[in-house]
């Protein structure tokens, strides 16, 4: 049987309908500028499969048999919908029709980022339509709603109101926590600020210090204080309490006096003088430094232009889910492309800011089902409160970007990874080579990231020990970008992988094939490799600050509490 491309199955087919159906949806799900896109062929063999599948779960699904089972997706397995005839037919309905679209779009015959484009078209539209997002067929909102005499509805508009007003669905109970009062709350101080960034420095928990001080610089495109959440979990506290006397770079959360700030304003005058002003407070001929996300490619390219300069005031660095190497970059590759890239460079490659709020609704609906609709149902349909969750609080308080910031870095990362490319891009006037970074360096990735993959297709943060020619170390941890990141020994959770031997192979797999797996956290495993950079043991500062970098204000200060 011919399985090429798929001219329409006879009138009256289900594949006929199957293939009419995809027509409309394409043209109305990626629709394009100017003239219409072509559309994508279907493979004929597919679709045949496609329609027995599918009658065939109908046929179940009518007569009452056992298909496809709601209770094995946890949208739907609450008792209330087993026992409500309009609610189970509902959700088998809607699993049967998702699992057919999504092989549909399996079956176009297209280039992989197009397929992957349909397929995510076709999860958000699946994730949207599910029967538990709407009071009329879901079961344990009826059921609460009966329980409570209506005021789980009552309570549910009520929050409803309160999220269009705050303009982002309430992930946490917001009420609970406060930047300064139980989120960022390591004892510390301003001691230097420019329109970027405020440096803090924290108050040593140990008698005596690592002679070489930590930089810690996290990504720009949210609040520093996923490294200090609480005292439980806090990787800036721990770093404090392992003897490291420990700064970290608080970013300014951007408004329009920012609008025209570029990639080399943020590497010159944040990062590199947060390099300058560590060493200048210290003293220290050299420091450790750590990024972590957009940080480490920050960091990475600030080191980079400082070698180019023929200094090399940096003795370790830390890349935690971090990209140098762009070949690899997961869910959000499909968003890229030269079309993308330059209607983005027309709006703000000058001057403009990028919307936190943009930003955040983005990575949310990377995963629509746990971080939006999830809510949207608790909040709005049960009348829940969500529980307070120190992260998911952080991961509301957004931050804006400059546009011609977050131009240059859409172009010259993600579309066409100048930076693993030896004097393909110029920063602060210094053509960057990666090369040049011969430092020691520790790499870290999770396994289940799904914003900076761990690099199984031979990219993404393993690419790092590739790219840079220093000794390295690398780590692979359970779990995904930020619960990967923050693990705290302290809570004995999850497991990491490492290599004995030390050994770099150019594949994740290969390297994977030799790793040993250790229960619990990274961290230690980071400590101790960090210790053996940061020098002799010296008596901890009584004082923040220097001279010449007198305290501003306490710790958290006032950068990370302004709003997007």
């Amino acid at each position: 049987m011919d399985s090429g491309p798929a001219a329409f199955p006879p009138a009256g087919s289900f594949a006929h309908d199957l293939a009419a159906q995809w027509q409309q949806f394409w043209q109305s799900a990626l629709p394009a500028a100017g003239q219409p896109a072509p559309m994508p062929q279907l493979d004929t063999a597919k679709v045949q499969a496609l329609q027995q599948e599918y009658l065939q779960g109908m046929a179940a699904l009518w007569s009452g048999g056992t298909g496809l089972e709601p209770a094995t997706d946890r949208r739907f397995a609450g008792d209330a919908w087993a026992r409500n005839p309009i609610g189970s037919i509902a959700a088998r309905a809607h699993l049967l029709h998702s699992k057919v679209l999504a092989g549909l779009a399996d079956a176009v015959q297209a280039d992989e980022k197009t397929r992957a484009r349909i397929r995510f078209a076709v999860d958000q539209w699946a994730a949207a339509a599910a029967p538990s997002n709407f009071i009329a067929f879901n079961a344990e909102a009826q059921q609460k709603a009966l329980e409570t005499q209506g005021q789980s509805l009552a309570q549910g508009l009520h929050n409803l109101a309160q999220d269009l007003r705050q303009g982002h669905v309430s992930l946490t109970d917001e009420r609970v926590f406060e930047v300064g009062r139980n989120v960022a709350t390591t004892e510390g101080a301003v001691v230097f600020e420019n329109a970027l960034f405020q440096l803090i420095e924290y108050r040593p928990l140990t008698p005596k210090v690592h002679a070489r001080p930590l930089l810690l610089v996290p990504p720009c495109i949210n609040k520093y204080y996923i490294l200090d959440l609480q005292p439980d979990n806090s990787l800036v506290r721990y770093a404090v309490e392992q003897g490291h006397r420990t700064f970290v770079v608080s970013w300014r959360n951007p408004d329009e006096s920012l609008a025209e700030a570029t990639w080399d304003d943020y590497i010159e005058h944040a990062v590199i003088r947060a390099i300058e002003a560590v060493r200048e407070i210290t003293q220290a001929p050299k420091i450790n430094t750590l990024g972590f996300c957009v940080g480490g490619t920050m960091l990475g390219t600030a080191l980079a232009v400082l070698a180019g300069r023929g200094q090399k005031p940096v003795a370790s660095a830390t890349f935690l889910t971090t990209f140098l190497d762009f070949s690899e970059t997961g869910v959000l590759d499909l968003f890229i492309d030269e079309s993308f890239v330059r209607l983005r460079e027309l709006q703000m490659g000058q001057r403009g800011l990028l919307s936190g709020k943009e930003l955040a609704s983005t990575f949310s609906f990377l995963r629509p089902n746990e971080l939006v609709w999830n809510y949207v149902v608790g909040n709005y349909l049960k009348g829940e409160t969500p529980p307070p969750f120190d992260l998911l609080y952080w991961n509301s308080d957004a931050t804006n970007l400059p546009g011609p910031f977050y131009a240059w870095y859409l172009r010259n990362t993600y579309l066409e990874n100048r930076l693993v490319q030896p004097g393909a891009t110029t920063v602060c006037g210094v053509p960057v080579d990666l090369r040049t970074l011969e430092l020691p360096v520790y790499v870290y990735g999770s396994r289940e990231d799904h914003i900076v993959p761990v690099g199984m297709q031979g990219g993404g943060a393993y690419a790092s020990t590739q790219v840079l020619p220093g000794p390295c170390r690398f780590v692979m941890g359970a779990s995904g970008h930020i619960a990967g990141v923050i693990n705290p020994p302290a809570k004995k959770k999850r497991s990491h992988w490492v290599r004995e031997d030390g050994a770099l192979p150019p594949t994740l797999a290969e390297w994977q094939a030799q790793a040993q797996e250790r229960p619990g956290s990274w961290w230690s495993d980071w400590s101790a490799w960090l210790a053996s950079h940061a020098g002799r043991m010296v008596a901890a500062p009584k004082d923040y600050g220097s001279a010449d970098y007198p305290v501003i204000e306490p710790a958290p200060g006032r950068y990370v509490r302004q709003k997007a």
